[in-house]
């Protein structure tokens, strides 16, 4: 049992030693061509990532505004009823 799990480890260790060797490689093994699609895409991969930022963005804005105004409300609707409590 160790030792097919020191085998496992020895083998994922070589695959992970190799990987930042090899994806370079893999990368800019493209043509003039093939340069400019990537380029375009990840220029599209921007576009949309902007605009996913934006989204998310505002949805946190709107949620949180909510947030913020329920708990004042729950505040003030305490404090009345403490005021209530309290008058003699």
């Amino acid at each position: 049992m160790k030792k097919s799990l020191r085998v496992v480890e020895g083998a994922l260790f070589v695959a992970l030693s190799l990987t930042p060797a090899v994806l370079p490689t893999i990368t800019f093994a493209q043509t003039q061509d093939d340069d400019k699609s990537v380029k375009q895409d990840v220029r599209d991969a921007g576009h949309s990532t902007k605009e996913a930022t934006k989204t998310t963005g505002s949805k946190v804005k709107k949620g949180t505004k909510k947030v913020v105004n329920k708990s004042a409300t729950k505040t003030t609707e305490t404090a009345d009823k403490v005021a209530l409590k309290t008058k003699p």
